[in-house]
Order: C-alpha cells, then structure tokens, then sequence
C-alpha cells in the first residue's frame, strides 16, 4: 500500500462500485483507500510461477487459483478490508459476478522492499483472522526463502523454506509447491559481501 487516496471515510459498496472503473488498484480498509504501489519484473515473475503452478496442479478440480486483480475481503466485528494478495486459491469461491473472494483456502504475497512491512505485519494479522484460510506464504523477491503460515490444531505454525531443494506443503490442496518453480527463470539481485578485517 501506498499513501491514503481519499481522505473521507467511504463505505465499502462505494469502493467496490469505484474501483471497478479505476485504472489504479486500491487497498480498503475501514473506510480508508490506498493506492497500491507499483511492482518490478521479478515481483511479477515471480507471482506468475506461483499462479501458473497452481493452475496446472488444480485444473479441473474443484478448488481454483486467482491472480492479483482479485480482491480479498476481511470482516472484522468493527469494520471490512479489501486487499489484492499475489495469488489466492479458492475453494468455496464467490459469485463470478463479484470482484472478491471470502473464503480463500491459501493466500500468496511477493515480498518487495515497498511492501514488505506491509505483507508481514498488517495483512498477516488480517489474513490469519479468515476462517477457511490454511496457509499463507510469504515469498521474497530478494532471495529464495519463502516464509510459511501454516494452519494446525493448535494455530497457525511459522516455518521457513530455503533454496532449490525446499517445497511448500499445501495439504488442503493434496500436493506440493517446490520453491524450484516458484523461482524458476528468476535471476535474483546480487548480495552483497561485507568484507570484516
């Protein structure tokens, strides 16, 4: 998210009416819009394999991914949020007459130095509130390391996948996500080396 677009409060059916008709995304919440920022190359890229994996794997079944330009809607006791994550699967999805989903069963975020604070904070604590919501992944753009939210009797458990040779379990979907592809034909930025006397 970026900074606040409108400064009066707007109600959730006027955002939804506007933003059908915008050539910007905005994020919603609680009666504020923001506009979303810009991403790069590797950011979409990236998302790309997610959303192209998931396809291949889900076709004709089913549960169905949604690329970027579908909304998710958060309820809160006090208020709604819509955000536009990377990649959602959706299993019980909403009518194909409405621009977002409540009840995704695996949400996606590409971390980008613009988002990052964002994706790890605000919207985890949102994502995580959602009933039907197994697994989110944090995926970053910088190296390959994928941050897993996953569901269990207890809560939500945290791992972290490194490298080529990790894969993101997806149990509610019945297969596997290797990091190989979600990285695949991604050429990361450099690290830097920090040279110690």
């Amino acid at each position: 998210m970026s900074a606040v677009h409108r400064h009066q409060h707007v109600t959730p059916e006027a955002y939804l009416a506007s933003e059908l008709k915008s050539p910007t995304k905005h994020e919603y919440v609680g009666g504020a819009v923001y506009a979303m920022a810009g991403t790069r190359n590797i950011h979409n890229v990236i998302a790309g394999n997610i959303f192209g994996s998931l396809g291949t794997r889900l076709r004709g079944k089913k549960c169905r991914p949604f690329n970027s330009d579908t909304k998710v809607r958060v309820r809160f006791p006090n208020h709604v949020r819509f955000y536009y994550p990377d990649v959602q699967v959706v299993c019980q999805p909403n009518s194909m007459e409405e621009s977002f989903q409540d009840q995704p069963n695996v949400i996606v975020e590409v971390l980008s130095e613009s988002t990052r604070r964002t994706d790890e904070g605000e919207k985890l604590d949102a994502y995580l509130t959602i009933p039907s919501l197994e697994t989110y992944l944090l995926v970053d753009s910088s190296n390959k390391e994928v941050v897993v939210e996953q569901r269990g009797s207890n809560g939500f458990q945290r791992s972290i996948l490194i490298g080529d040779e990790g894969v993101v379990p997806l149990p509610c979907l019945g297969f596997d996500l290797p990091l190989a592809e979600i990285y695949e034909g991604v050429q990361l930025p450099a690290l830097e080396v920090v040279e110690t006397e």
